[in-house]
């Protein structure tokens, strides 16, 4: 199976080192290389793989799948809609530290970096980002595009919305639900509902002004 990874900056690395993880434990898998729309990586080398152009050159790619190394979630929303409008098929990324319930659901082209903890009955998006250490506790819900940063510890039945930041080093209390599209500030708690497209910061979290 020949993998592209779509975005070569820093989360792009993360996203290539996860695959390569998976690949050093016996999944069947090559990384093609990057395609990044900064022209002036193309034709360079990252952890050992090529940047072979931008993401218009796709199509004279060779490849079987794609993954979103776009850390932003409004970016990584758009190309995910068009590159499914094109039909084009999603590799899901889960690092081997990973320790996940036998009944959690992961959708197509999410990543699950290294020391994440996903607990029963919980459902990851697709396209969405489980970062660095993060722990998702049973009967969660991550919704599409949305990112859980690293450090972040979510309790049991946390909603997160389609397109959601929960911050790194945040934490959330039973039951809550983070609105689509909001932005959980770094070290923030969680302990009442957000309400959708706004940010909250602090301890407790709060609507900035």
């Amino acid at each position: 199976m020949k993998i592209v990874v779509l975005g070569a900056s820093g989360h792009g690395q993360v996203v290539a080192d996860v695959l390569f993880q998976m690949w050093t434990k016996g999944r069947e898998m090559e990384l093609v290389g990057f395609l990044d729309d900064d022209r002036s990586l193309t034709g360079t080398r990252i952890l050992g793989l090529p940047v072979l152009g931008t993401l218009a050159d796709l199509a004279a790619t060779p490849h079987d799948c794609l993954i979103l190394g776009v850390g932003d979630n409004a970016t990584r929303a758009r190309l995910y809609a068009e590159l499914t409008a094109a039909r084009k098929r999603f590799v899901t990324a889960i690092h081997p530290s990973a320790v996940l319930a036998p009944d959690v659901v992961i959708g197509a082209g999410a990543v699950l970096c290294a020391g994440t903890v996903v607990n029963p009955g919980a459902r990851i998006g697709e396209n969405a980002i489980l970062n660095t250490c993060a722990s998702i506790d049973h009967h969660c819900h991550l919704g599409a595009h949305s990112h859980v940063a690293p450090g972040v510890h979510l309790a049991g039945n946390v909603s997160v919305g389609e397109g959601a930041l929960v911050g790194i080093g945040s934490c959330a209390v039973p039951g809550v639900s983070i609105g689509a599209w909001s932005i959980v500030g770094a070290g923030a708690a969680v302990t009442a509902d957000v309400a959708e497209r706004i940010t909250v910061a602090g301890v407790p979290a709060k609507p900035l002004a």
